[in-house]
């Protein structure tokens, strides 16, 4: 008996996906309050501006250095002051995934990768880190607008 392969996933799924998770990261970057955004913390964790500019720090480099292969140090330490900096980043760094992602050949996934000269793992289990990374990021923004009494954004709503 003979079983068909269906594929679950492909990569412009896969890259759908993550574009509907960078949208709504953005609005919830939108819905903070300027200085709140910059020095707001919870519980010793670092402002929100922070955590975005780590994501910015990743995700469109990690793409474009796993396409050209040319490897970069990590820096996520910005100098960005306002919001429309910060957001004007964030679709810089959004753009570098759109424009490198689809360049990555579908039978490289499997390929094992360092990312920004130390992190090992498969161009699958890259991606998969920038993502999660950013939804574990963003759920630290959802609590700290709830506890600034502002309603965030829908999660659902990308």
């Amino acid at each position: 008996m003979e079983t068909a392969t269906q594929q679950v996933l492909n990569q412009s799924d896969l890259l759908k996906h993550w574009k509907g998770h960078r949208m709504l990261t953005r609005k919830l970057i939108e819905a903070f309050p300027e200085q709140e955004l910059f020095t707001y913390s919870v519980g010793g964790m670092r402002p929100f501006a922070g955590m975005v500019m780590e994501l910015i720090a990743i995700g469109g480099p990690g793409v474009q250095e796993i396409v050209t292969g040319q490897t970069e140090e990590l820096n996520e330490h910005l100098a960005i002051t306002t919001k429309d900096q910060l957001l004007q980043k964030w679709d810089e760094s959004s753009e570098l995934i759109q424009t490198y992602f689809p360049q990555i050949p579908a039978e490289n996934f499997g390929n094992a990768v360092t990312t920004f000269g130390k992190y090992k793992g498969t161009v699958w289990s890259s991606i998969f880190y920038f993502i999660d990374n950013e939804i574990h990021h963003r759920g630290q923004g959802y609590v700290y607008l709830r506890a600034l009494g502002i309603e965030p954004p829908y999660f659902w709503d990308r």
